[in-house]
């Protein structure tokens, strides 16, 4: 990946985790509380992190073979889980969705560490 494209995807990462962590923050009162939900069940109520990284892609465009394509080759080493059987067009966005769910997942979590600790 050329530089101005990691620059350009490290970017994304930092905008969508601070949007991320203001939203379930207010959505679960808190950031105690919205950190054990994220951890419990990352779909569930307030938190929907597949919802938001799909406004994500619709928001940065990124809802495209291409897109998909920026996403994977940012995160070409992460592991993630198969996509289910289709169109590879459908199969190279359930696969950057995924990759990309995880790790803000994981950022998020981080950060939000972070905040609970230094209060």
């Amino acid at each position: 990946m050329d530089p101005h494209q990691r620059q350009q995807f490290d970017l994304l990462l930092a905008t969508a985790g601070e949007r991320f962590v203001e939203r379930i923050v207010q959505r679960c009162a808190g950031a105690e509380n919205a950190l054990a939900r994220l951890r419990a069940d990352p779909q569930g109520e307030g938190v929907w992190l597949d919802q938001f990284v799909a406004a994500i892609f619709q928001d940065f465009l990124l809802d495209s073979p291409a897109g998909a394509c920026f996403v994977l080759q940012a995160i070409a080493k992460r592991p993630t889980a198969p996509p289910a059987p289709g169109p590879i067009e459908a199969m190279l966005q359930q696969m950057a969705r995924r990759a990309f769910a995880d790790l803000l997942a994981s950022r998020v979590e981080e950060v939000m560490e972070q905040a609970v600790s230094y209060g």
